[in-house]
């Protein structure tokens, strides 16, 4: 009998590809190796530098080290935290209780206002801290909490050191060549958007295609963090790479604004299709240059020196051209430079990201609340495993605080839990219990661990539960030198731990996460607010600055189910940037004294005056479109270019606000009134 998945080719061992035996044996042994030596240790909980191990097991240099010292310095702020806490509260567990749950909620709302290292730090310093001082709630030492401490940090770095060893050992895919090629392809892929934006046709592809390119474009900040831990390379350039991002973001601004224009533009000549197509098709031969490139420019270049709209435009494509041109040519330098090479691009600051402030202190207030429920719970009862369930709760409300879908993620972590205490139990009073060697051990657990990391790769639909089993299988085992076998000690921690999550979701779900209606309020709020800062005369913030910060803000609804309101984000993000380079440009009239400079202060108080940080009063909103339009038309006669570029400008703010008149009240978020809503 022939069955199709017993055969080497369909097991997971035989489907594995080179790289991903790599990660699997690099792990594997990572964890075992951490396990041996803190057993050499005589660490008290060998277990923690097991899972230490997994926890870094990521698949790029870059990845381990940053998320290492994220690791390190969490863990020690968490550990002095605890000892800090345990030995003031030693003798007042209500005293304790308020502390540990407003440490807990301190560091939620901190992980909550950063990204990537500094966020990982704080939300582990959080629960390193409830892992600590949980364990040492019937300590009457001082002493004995300083030593459980210290143990626990020496079983973290343990477990950072092994992973970090066979990374040095069996290295993976360098996350510098990842960047750069995935800059390259997101170079290519601009090109590809400019085609589709530049059609007549209006398609729902092309908001999916806008919201998609913004989100990879921020992924790969992120990549650039990476590679500047993985290399000296990289991070003697990573100013280069930083202006590269920036760059691509401009690019995107304005392919949108050359759509804007397109729309709002009747009279186009009948070749327009034919050499923008000429354009992208240049644009993609690596040795192209501007001379070539202005041989097609040429071709719409307007006859007719009065037509604004048209030099307007022109000038546009031929600003998009030299963009895109320019950052080919930094892509290239980076691509070919020696690793002992710096480069100076122009200076441009770091992205700007979003903070939701509302939204950090809601999700502290839940870790508050539902660590201070479950402690008063712990105090009344005085559960034995208290400390188990509190702890698992307590790495729920911190880690998952600002997951998009904390729910669905609690329900895997559930499984996984029920999974492992199964499995487990299996595994330490049907094999364990038999086994008096570390190394007769070792033999059997690497290959379970070993095939595990190999499901994790292949199975991505069940990528995160496999991530959470491997993770969490050391607390499960709780492997101890001399071991412990306690039928019903196991079972109740292992209830608790089921316990334990189950009251983080009952918290997630009585305080759930904000709607996509309201984050989509607060953000276009947000959005609005800092257009009129950019309105003033000193900006708090530059223009590269504020745009990418739009962006940020656009992506933050990149997850979302309600399309209306991922699409209203997007179109207030794009009117308003489109807005504020056209500002931008106009302040550079300062420098001149003729009349035209009162023109230009005439079209930036018109904006002041149609939008405010509530919305946009449409009655002012019509009438400057109508003023704008009639600036325009008067200042194309004028006889001096300046005057009628300064038309095109204002053509360009015409484009730019006329698509607010478009959309209207959006519906479901505010009822019909005079303004837009927030």
């Amino acid at each position: 009998m022939n069955i199709p998945w017993l055969e080497w080719k369909n097991s997971p061992w035989g489907k594995a590809t080179g790289g991903q035996w790599r990660y699997a044996v690099r792990n594997a042994t990572a964890m075992c190796l951490a396990l041996w030596i803190a057993f050499l240790l005589d660490l008290d909980e060998p277990y923690w530098a097991f899972t230490s191990a997994a926890v870094v097991s990521f698949p790029t240099v870059g990845g381990v080290i940053s998320k290492s010292i994220g690791r390190i310095l969490g863990s020690l702020l968490g550990a002095g935290v605890s000892m800090l806490i345990a030995g003031q509260c030693l003798n007042d567990p209500w005293l304790f209780t308020f502390y540990i749950c407003a440490w807990l909620a301190l560091c939620t709302y901190i992980s909550n206002h950063y990204q990537n290292n500094v966020a990982y730090a704080f939300a582990l310093a959080g629960y390193t801290a409830a892992i600590i001082a949980f364990t040492t709630i019937d300590t009457t030492d001082s002493m004995e909490i300083f030593d459980i401490a210290q143990a626990r940090v020496c079983e973290v770095i343990t477990g950072l050191l092994c992973g970090a060893l066979m990374m040095m050992i069996l290295p993976s895919t360098s996350d510098g060549n990842t960047l750069l090629v995935s800059l390259r392809r997101m170079h290519q892929r601009l090109l590809e958007h400019a085609t589709m934006l530049w059609q007549p046709e209006t398609t729902l592809q092309m908001r999916t295609s806008h919201e998609g390119i913004i989100s990879q474009i921020l992924t790969m900040n992120i990549l650039r963090i990476q590679a500047f831990w993985s290399h000296h390379h990289f991070r003697r350039n990573n100013a280069t790479l930083n202006f590269l991002l920036h760059r691509q973001l401009r690019v995107i601004s304005v392919i949108s604004s050359l759509r804007r224009m397109m729309l709002n533009w009747q009279d186009r000549p009948d070749n327009l299709q034919d050499t923008l197509q000429a354009l992208l098709l240049e644009l993609q031969d690596p040795g192209t240059n501007k001379y070539r490139l202005a041989k097609i420019l040429s071709q719409i270049y307007p006859d007719d020196p009065f037509n604004y709209r048209q030099r307007a435009f022109w000038l546009r494509l031929r600003y998009f051209c030299w963009l895109y041109l320019q950052s080919s040519r930094w892509l290239q330098r980076v691509e070919q430079a020696s690793p002992v090479e710096t480069l100076a691009p122009p200076k441009v600051t770091a992205l700007a990201r979003h903070t939701d402030s509302t939204e950090a202190a809601y999700n502290a207030l839940r870790t508050f609340l539902c660590l201070l429920l479950g402690c008063a719970f712990w105090i009344t009862t005085q559960w034995s495993n208290g400390a188990g369930a509190l702890t698992i709760t307590a790495i729920s409300c911190v880690l998952y605080s600002s997951v998009a879908t904390p729910i669905n993620t609690l329900m895997t972590l559930f499984k996984s839990m029920a999974l492992l205490s199964i499995g487990c139990f299996v595994l330490k009073f049907g094999l364990m219990v038999q086994i008096d060697d570390f190394w007769v051990f070792c033999a059997f657990m690497f290959p379970i661990l070993l095939t595990m990391q190999l499901f994790k790769q292949q199975q991505l639909k069940y990528a995160a539960l496999w991530g959470q089993i491997i993770v969490y299988m050391g607390s499960f085992l709780s492997i101890t030198n001399p071991p412990s076998y306690d039928y019903q000690d196991f079972i109740n921690d292992n209830l608790a731990k089921l316990c334990g999550i189950m009251l983080a979701a009952l918290a997630f779900q009585i305080l759930r996460p904000s709607s996509d209606k309201r984050k989509s309020r607060r953000l276009i709020h947000a959005l609005r607010r800092d257009f009129i800062d950019q309105l003033s005369k000193k900006p708090q913030l530059t223009e590269s600055q504020f745009e990418s910060l739009i962006y940020h803000r656009v992506s933050q609804l990149n997850q979302s189910k309600d399309e209306q309101s991922r699409a209203w984000v997007l179109r207030w993000g794009v009117v308003l940037l489109n807005c504020s380079h056209v500002v931008w440009q106009l302040r550079d009239w300062q420098t001149r004294s003729d009349p035209l400079v009162a023109v230009r202060d005439v079209c930036i108080h018109y904006l002041k005056g149609i939008m405010t940080e509530k919305g946009v009063q449409h009655h002012s909103l019509d009438a400057t479109l109508l003023e704008l339009q009639r600036m325009s038309n008067a200042l194309a006669q004028h006889p001096d270019r300046a005057a009628r570029d300064l038309a095109g400008l204002i053509w360009r703010l015409y484009c730019s606000l006329s698509q607010l008149q478009q959309g209207g009240i959006t519906p479901g978020i505010m009822p019909a009134g005079k303004t837009t809503p927030a």
